[in-house]
């Protein structure tokens, strides 16, 4: 089931956290914080929406840190009911892939609900005060598959953002498969 995210307010402060990641670190917020922007995404391992975009999203944080941008990935589902998403799969879809960012856990869930996520991928891009200026998609999607030449909405905004502080004013909101709460 495919959901759209509502868009929260600009100028929200980014909820702080201490996340184990995969690579057997745990993360705050401070320490994936970029100098001139902070990329804060919600993905998971089995979801198809973050499957058919997962290379999009490792090119797109490559291409942004060097800007400045600091990249992580949150995943929020119930690994109990979505085992697909287990920490050890996660930790096999990190290595796998070459993610150049931290891949962490929200176990209880209480960051995803911070931050007013909803599905995966979920995208929340913040100004060097870490205040929100995009929460949108990646690019359009249609089918799995990225609309042709459509623009790459997320890494233009996050661009913007490290040059000037603000996103674009137009933000198209993301879409994918809902967070698998627990009960």
């Amino acid at each position: 089931m495919s959901v759209a995210t509502g868009l929260m307010a600009r100028g929200t402060k980014a909820p702080d956290f201490a996340l184990e990641g995969t690579d057997g670190r745990s993360y705050r917020l401070a320490e994936a914080r970029g100098t001139k922007a902070t990329l804060v995404m919600f993905i998971c391992n089995h979801c198809p929406y973050v499957q058919a975009v997962l290379d999009d999203i490792i090119r797109d944080a490559a291409e942004l840190q060097p800007m400045g941008v600091g990249v992580i990935a949150i995943m929020p589902n119930d690994t109990a009911a979505y085992p697909a998403d287990s920490f050890d799969n996660m930790k096999r879809l990190a290595e796998a892939k070459r993610f150049p960012f931290p891949y962490v856990i929200d176990r209880t869930q209480e960051v995803a609900r911070a931050y007013g996520a909803v599905c995966t991928p979920d995208f929340f891009g913040f100004d060097s005060n870490l205040e929100l200026q995009y929460h949108g998609r990646i690019f359009a999607v249609r089918s799995l598959q990225r609309v042709a030449g459509s623009r790459r909405d997320l890494f233009e905004a996050m661009t913007e953002i490290a040059r000037s502080g603000r996103a674009p004013a137009e933000q198209q909101a993301s879409m994918g498969c809902s967070i698998k709460w627990r009960s």
